[in-house]
Formats: structure tokens, sequence, C-alpha cells
């Protein structure tokens, strides 16, 4: 890809993760949330037109996701995962077609088309086809998946950990905006609570007494398994926030901002590699 010329603390590519709970009840198995996807997709449209060629979206499957992965059994079944395809394309499929509806030239990818997991476990991707989309100026659309892994079967790779295929030296630097139904890790036990604005990704254990419960129903972890792709992807490079997303919102453009320009009144959680700061809940 081209390489712009960035200000200080701007990101040359941004991932979008617009979370599953944003979009539809994962509790419930709730129907996708259209309007949701149709106002996050104006946001992206001018986010776009702003920045072309460096912004990529990646797509919670919420309760279609979810209601398949919570029953994929790979010791039963080694290509159970397969099952996945329909739901998480469904979303993705959603997400396209409102882009389009708007003039953006969004492109729904496959990412068990473009990765595999090595014998040491990682997972391995050849990016060439998105890098090749960003060039021509569109949006790349990308979604939980299955990948093949080393011993010949297929495991899920959940949304939260798809951005970590463009961690790397050929898209640095790199921000994830993990967008939620939160503002971030909440320190106490209400919606309302203060949010923690700095997670080291060496140490996440400190902020494991802050994650709330989960049930049956949730596929990935919820907030323990999201901090804990992001805090992987921060090890490796990237810079990781998450913030609570605004289909609302006036505009997305905050996010190619420096974090340290990003208004007080918009609480968010951090996860990068640097001197942490006070650990003083905000918001």
């Amino acid at each position: 890809m081209s390489a712009p010329e960035l200000a200080p603390g701007e990101p040359r590519l941004l991932v979008i993760k617009v979370g599953g709970s944003l979009l539809s009840d994962k509790r419930h198995g709730g129907a996708t949330d259209t309007k949701t996807i149709d106002s996050f997709a104006a946001l992206l449209d001018d986010l776009v037109r702003a920045y072309p060629g460096r912004v990529v979206l990646v797509t919670g499957g919420g309760s279609l996701c979810h209601a398949v992965g919570v029953r994929v059994d790979e010791r039963a079944d080694p290509f159970s995962a397969v099952g996945l395809t329909e739901p998480a394309f469904a979303m993705k499929w959603a997400w396209t077609s409102a882009l389009r509806a708007r003039g953006v030239r969004a492109v729904p990818l496959q990412v068990a088309a473009m990765t595999w997991e090595d014998p040491a476990g990682t997972v391995v991707a050849d990016t060439a086809v998105v890098r090749r989309v960003l060039e021509c100026g569109a949006l790349p659309v990308l979604s939980s998946d299955f990948i093949v892994t080393a011993s010949g079967g297929l495991r899920i790779l959940s949304s939260d950990h798809v951005p970590g295929i463009f961690v790397g030296v050929e898209f640095a630097p790199v921000r994830v905006a993990a967008l939620a139904d939160v503002p971030g890790i909440l320190t106490g036990p209400t919606l309302d609570s203060p949010v923690l604005p700095y997670l080291d990704p060496d140490d996440v254990a400190r902020a494991e007494p802050l994650f709330w419960p989960t049930g049956e129903w949730d596929a990935t972890g919820a907030m323990a398994g999201k901090v804990a792709a992001l805090a992987e992807q921060a090890r490796r490079g990237a810079e990781c926030v998450i913030t609570k997303g605004d289909p609302d919102a006036v505009d997305l453009r905050h996010l190619f901002a420096p974090l340290s320009s990003w208004p007080t009144s918009l609480p968010r959680t951090v996860l990068a590699r640097r001197q942490s700061p006070p650990l003083a809940p905000v918001g």
C-alpha cells in the first residue's frame, strides 16, 4: 500500500472492529439490527472518503455467529467449524449491502482463504489481496471465520483476533479500534462505572478482577476474550483501543487522531506497549 505522510501519533492503517453486541442480543439470539449497520455505514462512508485505502472493517458475529460457535465441537468433528461460514458471510453481506448502497466500494473477504495455522500454533496470513483492495481505495470487510490448523482440522478464528492479520511491518503503524457496547474496561459493576484508561498488554492479569461474568451463550469470552486478543496484537506493535460504538456519532474521524488528542468526554481503554500513565479511572 502507498505510504501517506503521517502526523505524529496517526496510524497508517485503521482496523475497526464493530462488536456483535452493538448489532444484536447475543444472549437471546436476537435478529441483526440492520438500522444500526446502516447508521455505521454512513459513518464509514465519510471515513473512507477522508482516508481512502487506510481502513479495514471487521464485523462481530452477533447472535448469528455465536449461536453456531457455541455448538462447534472440534474434538467430535475436526471440521465442524465449517458451519460458521454461512452466518459469518451473512454478517459481512449485511454490511457490504449497506455500504454499497451509499457508494462505498466494500469488498467482503473470507479470512479462511488467506490464513492458516503453522506447527507452532501461530496464525499465518497472506494479505496480498487485502493490500490490493486497499490500493484501489476500497474497504475490505472481514468477519470471524475458521482456519486450517497444523493438524489438518479446522478451528474458529474469532472476530476479536482477525485484526491481528494486519499487525505487521507492511501496514505499520496500525491502530485497532474495538467499538463495543461499553466505553472500555469498566472498573465497577454498572454500565456507568468509570473506565480503566490504560492496560499494559504484558500485565493483563491486573484487569481480570474487573471482567464481568458471561454465559454459555458467548462463544468468545466477552470482554476477557476481547482483551486477550487485543493484548496479543499490542504486544506485536499495534495500538489498540476499546471504546463505545455510537451509530449516532457525528463522524468517526477521531479514530485517526492521536489518542492523546481525543476528548476527555470520550472514555476508552488503551492497550499498547508504552509507559503506563496513572491508572485513575475516567468517565
